[in-house]
């Protein structure tokens, strides 16, 4: 009953939906942010998208950690795309490679 309740009509779950993407490509890692914390943020979007019943894929979740990290996480982000890496890399070897 609550995840229905909580879904609404169809036309409502895609406008949430639309709104969760939207949030998802407007968020960036802050200077000062832990990257677990920055993982935890974009995850919680991601969740909300699957409640909904939509796809979200983990990948699309490294690939925003890749493009938005600070320049202080370059050299590791550039070693991981160097070593060819980054096409099978999941979340968990991600988050362990930049901390």
């Amino acid at each position: 009953y609550l995840k229905s309740e909580y879904q609404g009509c169809e036309r409502t779950k895609g406008m949430q939906v639309l709104n969760l993407g939207r949030e998802f490509k407007m968020k960036s890692m802050k200077e000062t942010e832990a990257i677990k914390g920055y993982t935890n943020r974009l995850l919680g979007i991601a969740n909300r998208v699957k409640l909904l019943g939509k796809d979200f894929p983990h990948e699309r979740v490294v690939q925003k950690i890749l493009v938005t990290v600070p320049e202080k996480y370059e050299s590791k982000t550039s070693a991981l795309e160097e070593s060819k890496y980054l096409s099978t890399i999941t979340l968990g070897e991600l988050i362990n490679a930049l901390q």
